[in-house]
């Protein structure tokens, strides 16, 4: 598209702006938390939502109560191209530390306020918008658009894109995922996960003659936690076909004001997430479980982060046992070149006037399922960084409307042959 069909499909969008704000508010009203996993509530109103607007979906009940939700807007084309987001939400938490309603919808002082506001269901209402405008603007576009909404993202991920994938119920030549992203930065690779269980297990005694009784296992696992977390200072081989990037990602860090963060995407992480271990404060403790977050450069791979991990717990002499949980994935990325990043990046510029560009994520998401068959894909998504997960989260309006703007033109310029 040339800059004046670009400007009067604005102008279309921004008459109806409003229509956008109210699906995203009515979308965080919708109780969506996970674990729960209930997905029921929230696919029937996005299911009657398009219906409305003319577009025909399906339905997959991947397990009990995990909908994922296909829409298809036929184009003219061959190319396909994918709008992808999760309808799932983390939960709310206490509710008494919320300065309001965590499901009110509410827009105020410019925000849009409730739990998923900026993870994800402003992106999701962008994504859901932005099929619909085209359905009833009677815009018919180059190759086919699909949007596919998934229901366990944030716990679990295994009955969203992945098991789509898996079915062959999606295939498309690119994909943009409305995650979280900043205004100008869209996430275009990220490091890999490798989450894992230690078990130690130590010689119950009596408390009263400790430690020259039995052996707990609350102490040789504080021994075992230190030297797992050398895993950190480990130099990683960065392949040097990805420094520009990661050179240009920590730019990005370093312009976000989050000094002392720009060593993240060069090292592993590793953080110790919870500890269970004893049975009471007069026992030696037997069993101590403790869960580790790794998340990997590039450069460096779960096996190989493992292999380390029992060298390190092999030379303590204790005993223990190690399983993986959660997601698993090495790093991984899609190109700046590619046609999919060119373009959702070239309209980024277009609707905020400003330079664009991408940059990696030191987190994970259902962008790596889309590369492992084949599927280039980038992530952007309207949020406010800070409240993500957290108490009071908010998101600005004006975000939400640019990333629709941006999904929109992406999408036309994306699937011209």
């Amino acid at each position: 598209m040339n800059g004046e069909q670009k400007d009067q499909l604005i102008q279309k969008v921004l008459d109806r702006k409003d229509e956008l704000i109210e699906l995203c508010s009515n979308l965080l009203k919708i109780n969506s938390e996970n674990p729960e996993g209930d997905s029921t509530e929230i696919t029937n109103f996005i299911d009657e939502f398009l219906k409305k607007a003319g577009l025909e979906t399906t339905i997959y009940e991947a397990a009990p109560k995990r909908f994922n939700l296909i829409s298809e807007l036929k184009g003219n084309g061959k190319k396909k191209m994918i709008l992808c987001g999760h309808t799932d939400t983390v939960p709310v938490g206490d509710r008494s530390k919320w300065s309001f309603d965590p499901f009110s919808g509410v827009v105020k002082d410019g925000y849009l306020l409730g739990r998923g506001a900026s993870d994800m269901k402003g992106g999701v209402a962008g994504i859901i918008f932005a099929l619909a405008f085209l359905k009833q603007e009677r815009i018919t576009p180059p190759g086919d658009l699909i949007l596919a909404l998934v229901p366990d993202e944030e716990c679990g991920d295994i009955y969203g894109v992945p098991w789509l994938l898996k079915n062959r119920y999606l295939d498309a030549d690119g994909s943009i995922i409305a995650e979280p992203a900043s205004p100008l930065n869209p996430t275009i690779g990220q490091k890999g996960s490798y989450c894992f269980k230690v078990t130690i297990y130590g010689k119950p005694g009596h408390g009263s003659l400790s430690p020259f009784a039995g052996r707990s296992a609350i102490v040789d696992a504080m021994q075992a936690i230190k030297e797992i977390q050398t895993v950190t200072d480990l130099e990683i081989n960065i392949p040097e076909e990805l420094l520009p990037l990661i050179d240009l990602s920590n730019k990005f860090i370093k312009d976000e004001g989050m000094d002392g963060y720009d060593k993240v995407l060069k090292k592993i992480t590793c953080n110790v997430g919870t500890i269970k271990g004893g049975t009471g404060t007069n026992v030696v403790a037997d069993k101590c479980e403790v869960k580790f977050d790794c998340r990997l450069p590039f450069g460096t791979t779960q096996e190989e982060v493992y292999e380390y991990v029992k060298t390190k717990l092999n030379a303590l002499g204790i005993e223990y046992s190690i399983e993986r949980f959660g997601f698993r994935s090495n790093a991984n990325y899609t190109s700046a070149q590619d046609p999919i990043c060119k373009s959702v990046v070239d309209n980024i510029s277009y609707v905020k006037k400003k330079n664009a560009y991408g940059v990696l994520q030191w987190a994970c998401s259902d962008a790596r399922h889309f590369r492992e068959y084949g599927i280039p894909v980038l992530q952007y998504g309207p949020a406010e960084t800070e409240t993500i997960h957290g108490f009071d989260e908010r998101v600005k309006v004006q975000d939400v409307v640019d990333c629709a703007l941006v999904y929109i033109l992406a999408a036309l310029d994306f699937l011209e042959d």
